[in-house]
Order: structure tokens, then C-alpha cells, then sequence
């Protein structure tokens, strides 16, 4: 590599590394009335908003909402679109969370069938799983499951649509808040998922397909304080 060409790489790194250091000195704090937003000397992006772009940037749905009410209302309207559409809806699995099936209760849903956490041969059957979520990433709108206390696994990953819900006050900024959010409560579990968006894929052609290893569409509810 030539002399000039050299100098002006390294004066390129020595500028980006002379703009970061008033980020990296900054010290990062956390609103304890509104968890969801991070406080640092920039300006602060609510974390929730920030979830919600990297989400549907990576074709993902959002719905913010605000408490049970609100999150029944949110059920009842994206299953109801759903089940006029090819997906159906009509069979519907969910997490052995209690919480899921006590919303599911306040919709006025028509539904052929219900199950509470089916195994691996009854899963392949239904239109669509319900869980909660117990963290998100918001840098990248990522759900962070863990199985440690909610067996969601088979239910999140293999109907054609998840729907997640989670709590504003568990979305964190980055994947290392998140599993320190999870390792303060319990010891993680084995089995911790991380699901960004529909399931996609593409071929040695690059041809993108969407769902064929998991949901095919990602809805999640965001359950936050009211002002």
C-alpha cells in the first residue's frame, strides 16, 4: 500500500475515534419513572419508539397500547383482520402464561379451537401462537424469549403468525441490557429465543421467502403506562 493511501486511512480512523470519545465518556442512566427511555447527554429516543421502527423495518407489526383493555382491543383486531384473510386465525395455540389466556377471554373472538402450550405433534395444526415476551432489543426490534417460566417455545416459532405481548418497562437498548435484565430476575434458562421479524430466507439466487422456517407474520403488543 502506497504512502498517501496508507495516511489517509489511518487519518480516517483517527478522526472517527477522536468523534467518539465524548459518547464513550458519557455516563448512561435510566429514567426510574419511565424505564423505557434512556437518558444519556443526546438526544433520548423513547426506547419504545425505537422498538417499534426497527420492528417493521424488518417487517415486523407494532401495536402500543395501554393496559388489559387496550390489549384485548389490540387481539381482537388483528385476529379479526387475520381470519379474513388466507391465514385464518381460527386455531389458535398459546403460552402457558395466564396472563394470555386472560386477555383471550376479554376478546369477542370466534374461534374453532383453543390450546394451552400443545406439544410437537398437535402445534403443526394451528393457525396461530400467543405468547408474552420477557425482554426486547430495541437497537435491532428484537423479542427476547425465555422458557424459564413460560413454555413458548413451539408456540412462537411454528404457526404461520405469532403474536408477542410485553411490557414497555422490558425493552431495553441493546442485547446486553436485555440479558442482564433476564439474569437479575432468574438464572437463564436453555432455551432463550431471539426472534427478529418473520422467519425468512433466501436461496443461493438470493430470492427472499418469508415464513418458511418459522411465522410467516410477527405482531407484537406493547403494553405501556398510562400517562
Amino acid at each position: 500500500m502506497n504512502s498517501p493511501a496508507r495516511e489517509a486511512i489511518l487519518s480516517s480512523i483517527r478522526s472517527h475515534l477522536a468523534a467518539s470519545v465524548p459518547h464513550n465518556t458519557q455516563e448512561n442512566f435510566v429514567d426510574s419513572e419511565n424505564p423505557s427511555v434512556s437518558l444519556s447527554g443526546l438526544t433520548s429516543v423513547p426506547l419504545v419508539h425505537k422498538f417499534e421502527a426497527n420492528l417493521e423495518a424488518v417487517g415486523g407489526h407494532c401495536i402500543i397500547t395501554h393496559g388489559d383493555t387496550g390489549i384485548a382491543q389490540a387481539l381482537t383486531q388483528i385476529i379479526g383482520d387475520l381470519q379474513k384473510t388466507n391465514l385464518r386465525a381460527q386455531r389458535i395455540a398459546i403460552s402457558d402464561e395466564q396472563r394470555v389466556e386472560r386477555l383471550l377471554q376479554q376478546t369477542d373472538l370466534e374461534i374453532e379451537a383453543l390450546a394451552i402450550a400443545p406439544n410437537a405433534s398437535e402445534i403443526f395444526t394451528f393457525d396461530l401462537g400467543i405468547t408474552t415476551a420477557q425482554a426486547a432489543i430495541a437497537e435491532t426490534g428484537t423479542l427476547v424469549l425465555d422458557s424459564a417460566d413460560e413454555r413458548h417455545r413451539l408456540v412462537s416459532l411454528v404457526p404461520p403468525v405469532h403474536i408477542a405481548i410485553i411490557d414497555a418497562g422490558r425493552i431495553c437498548e441493546t442485547l446486553g441490557e436485555a440479558l442482564s435484565l433476564l439474569r437479575r430476575e432468574r438464572e437463564l434458562s436453555r432455551a432463550v429465543t431471539f426472534i427478529t421479524g418473520p422467519s425468512r430466507t433466501a436461496d443461493i439466487e438470493l430470492t427472499l421467502t418469508i415464513g418458511v422456517h418459522g411465522p410467516q407474520e410477527l405482531y407484537v403488543i406493547v403494553d405501556t403506562p398510562v400517562n
